[in-house]
Parts: structure tokens; sequence; C-alpha cells
């Protein structure tokens, strides 16, 4: 191995540090701020910071194994449609600008500053809705049809084709979407955020040319996270003896198990994130492989947005940062 190749390998630490993309831009959120970095349609980048809740004075809640992954989940997700409805809001201009119909007048004057988090509930609600009937209902009525029709099935089987049709749902839906000329575009940022965490990791400027060394696969993503919850729910819901009588029950169960679901999958991934060996290599493999899909290689302007986010998160005491 070159020297060259020696230094792109080593990591000089794990950081704490994780983002997303949203619309012409990345969001990243450290251990006490979190900032956001959107290129607007003049071409300037729009940094935005705030200070995280609690930030270093994290709650016990937020602390348990196990426990702080559905809190950590739920935060994100919340934070998630918040960054994307603004960062999508920066990229209006004058001139897409429409007048109002009568239906939006009415609607501004009778909820006026609350109806974006009103829109915002909705679309996490709706958002919800079309997961659970995707990766819950749907792949538990193909199973049970294969074996009513098809081939008579055992429990754990059923179990088994119910989680491998998840995945092939997700990975089916993660592709269409790539296709998708907008998506595509969001996807390059992805792999922005996750080539400038890479090169901070590795101890390494934080500049475009730097940036782009680096992979834009990391083990500590959503994307993974995303595979490990369809992966570790075959074996909850096999363990639990998850009822497959009633459709409408077992979907409800699954749901209530789902905590269980996210907690055990948060450690692993975090486990993932911050050693590697064999064990963590293997158990990052698939999440990285999907990763293909939902990241792109980045150009220069999508580099230096991440680049902006990143370094307003970074802490003055860099030892705070390690996970």
């Amino acid at each position: 191995m070159s020297k060259s190749e020696h230094k792109e390998n080593k990591v000089i630490f794990k950081s704490k540090i994780g983002g997303q993309a949203v619309i012409e831009g990345v969001m990243m959120r450290g251990i006490d701020k979190a900032a956001m970095a959107c290129r607007l349609p003049s071409g300037e980048i729009d940094l935005e910071e705030w200070a995280i809740r609690g930030g270093k004075n994290t709650p016990v809640y937020r602390k348990i194994p196990f426990v702080r992954g559905i809190f950590v989940f739920i935060s994100s997700m919340i934070d998630g449609y918040k960054c994307l409805s603004r960062s999508a809001d920066k990229q209006m201009t004058d001139d897409d600008e429409e007048e109002q119909t009568g239906f939006e007048k009415w609607l501004d004057e009778k909820f006026g500053d609350k109806l974006m988090p009103i829109i915002t509930t909705v679309s996490i609600v709706l958002g919800l809705a079309l997961a659970i009937a995707l990766f819950m209902w749907l792949p538990g009525m193909l199973s049970k049809l294969i074996d009513k029709y098809i081939v008579s099935l055992s429990p754990v089987a059923k179990n088994i084709i119910e989680g491998v049709l998840k995945i092939s749902i997700f990975i089916g839906y993660t592709s269409l979407t790539a296709l998708m000329k907008d998506i595509r575009r969001t996807y390059e940022y992805h792999g922005a955020e996750h080539k400038t965490i890479t090169c901070y990791e590795h101890g390494d400027e934080l500049t475009v040319e730097n940036v782009k060394k680096h992979s834009r696969f990391h083990p500590r993503c959503g994307t993974s996270f995303i595979f490990l919850v369809l992966f570790i729910s075959i074996f909850v819901n096999t363990v639990f003896q998850v009822s497959w009588g009633n459709m409408l029950v077992r979907t409800l169960i699954k749901l209530c198990l789902l905590p269980v679901v996210m907690g055990i999958s948060y450690e692993i991934i975090r486990l993932a994130g911050k050693y590697d060996n064999i064990a963590t290599r293997i158990i990052s493999a698939p999440g990285l492989w999907i990763q293909r899909i939902t990241t792109r290689e980045p150009d220069g302007s999508e580099i230096e947005c991440a680049i902006s986010a990143l370094e307003a998160c970074i802490p003055d005491d860099p030892e705070e940062d390690r996970l």
C-alpha cells in the first residue's frame, strides 16, 4: 500500500456530527449546534445556524442504550422535514410568486404563521402512513398470499420472505427516485455530506479538493440505518412470534415493536460508525452497497455547501466531538 493510500484509509477519529441532504444544500447536526447551507438561485450560499435544544446536556433518556435510538430517530425525522421545507422555500424567487387563490388566502388568514407547522405535521403523518403501507402491510399481505396460493410456509419462513420483500421494496423505491433529476441532485448533496464528514474525520483541511479525495460512502448513514431496521425486524417479529392471523392486528403489533427494532438498529449502526473491524465491515456492507443508489459524486459547488454547514458545527474542543 502506498503512503497516499495509507493516509486515505487512516481515520484520525470518529465524529458525532451527522447530517442530511436538503434541497440544493446540506444540513449538519453537531453536539450543540446545527447548520444548513443552501445554494440560492443567485449562486450565493445561505448559511443558517441554530442551537440544539439540550446541547451537550443530553437528557438521561437519550443516553440509555436501546432506548436512545427511538428518540434520535424521531428528532432527526422532525428536523429533517423542517429543513427540507425551509430549503425548498429558499429556492423561491420573485418570478416564482403567483397571485394567491381564494383557498390560499383563506388559509393564510385562518392560520397565519401556524400554517407551515401544520403542513409539516400533515406531511410527516402522510409519510408515515405511506411507510407503514409499503414496508409493513404490503410485504405481509404478499407473504400471506404466497403461503395461501403458492406454497405452504412456516411462520419463520413467512417472516424471512416478508423481510426480503421489505428490503426489495426499499431498494426498488430508492432506485426509482434516483431516476428523477431533482432527487438525483439531492443524492449528490448526500454524497457531499458523507465525503465532507469523512474528510473531517481523517483530519484533512476542509477544502473542495481534499473532500473530493474521500469516499461518498459512510457507515453512519440514514440509508444504512433504514436497512438495519428492515433486517432486524425479521428477527424481532420471529422472536416475539407476531401472529399472522389478522393483518391489521399484525401491523399494529409490529408498530408497537418498532421502538425495539429501532433501539437495536441504532446501537448496531453506532458501533459500526465507531469501530472498524471485520464484524463492523460485514454489518456495514449492505448499507454501504445501497448508498451506491442514494449518493452520487458531488461537484465543487455542492461540496462547498457541505463544508460551510460542517464548519459551523465543529465544537471549539474537538475532543467533545469524538463518537
